[in-house]
């Protein structure tokens, strides 16, 4: 994949573009917000700085890095990439639509690819005419660190498809496992409901928030607690996913916690918002 298209430039979207544009691929980042793209831009740029300080990349990799990102709000440059990797927010509707515009813009042979945290890969699929071609690639946050890539199949997916996109994941350093399309695939299906559990128990005064994270770290080898887990990922992503879960499997031990409901509504999202189950305004 000599050119890849990023559609959304926020946590996960800006990740990808920089892992891609670190292994040498062309990379078209597009969103609709021409700020957003410019956040984006610094951001990464902030981390290629940070690996030139671990020593982990030379101190003239970051500029040529950056070259490779080109920015835009035209969804049509997505036409010239061979791959196309939607990032856009966890909502069924947006995604749906890109899909179809996607699949108008984009030559036939192009693989549309979604890095959807629970949406199903095959009924995304079905908003295309090429439901071979499509496919999840389910990155990890932050993306140019975390090894696992989740890579899903739409009941149409194709094995030519799946074994480009298994091939692509491994090139750029990252531990591919194919999965089939699920509600919550694997990681998502075990995660969101542990997170939930975990917002239930400081929702009916169990433990504190730090409480409930140290018995997860220090009893279970957790590297981080649940809960500020949880404000690394968003809050609102979070009760999106579990919202997900708890439609398509009708049961009850995957209903919301109102705790997260409350907070989500509130404004309270976690680290991005400033504060979350922790405080991150001062820091």
């Amino acid at each position: 994949m000599s050119s890849v298209a990023v559609i959304g430039s926020g946590t996960m979207g800006n990740g990808i573009a920089h892992l891609f544009a670190q292994h040498g691929h062309e990379v078209q980042l597009i969103d609709v917000n021409a700020e957003a793209l410019e956040r984006a831009r610094a951001t990464i740029a902030k981390n290629l700085d940070r690996q030139v300080k671990k020593g982990t990349l030379s101190a003239e990799a970051p500029a040529e890095i950056l070259a490779r990102i080109t920015s835009g709000t035209d969804l049509a440059a997505a036409a010239e990439a061979s791959l196309v990797i939607e990032a856009a927010s966890e909502n069924p509707e947006v995604k749906f639509s890109l899909f179809a515009e996607l699949d108008t813009l984009c030559p036939p042979e192009t693989i549309l690819a979604t890095n959807t945290s629970s949406i199903s890969i095959t009924t995304i699929a079905e908003r295309t005419g090429r439901a071979d071609r499509v496919i999840g690639m389910h990155f990890m946050n932050p993306v140019p660190v975390m090894k696992l890539v989740e890579v899903i199949r739409g009941r149409a997916t194709s094995d030519a498809t799946t074994t480009t996109v298994m091939t692509l994941a491994t090139s750029l350093g990252k531990v591919p496992v194919e999965v089939n399309d699920a509600p919550g695939f694997v990681a998502n299906r075990i995660l969101m409901p542990m997170i939930n559990e975990a917002v239930f128990c400081l929702h009916e005064g169990v433990a504190t928030a730090e409480g409930i994270d140290t018995v997860m770290k220090l009893g279970m080898a957790h590297p981080m607690g649940p809960l500020t887990l949880a404000d690394l990922i968003g809050l609102d992503v979070c009760l999106a996913i579990i919202q997900v879960l708890h439609a398509d499997f009708g049961n009850d031990k995957y209903r919301p916690c109102p705790l997260l409901e409350q907070m989500v509504a509130a404004g309270d999202l976690g680290r991005k918002s400033g504060k979350g189950f922790y405080d991150y305004r001062a820091s």
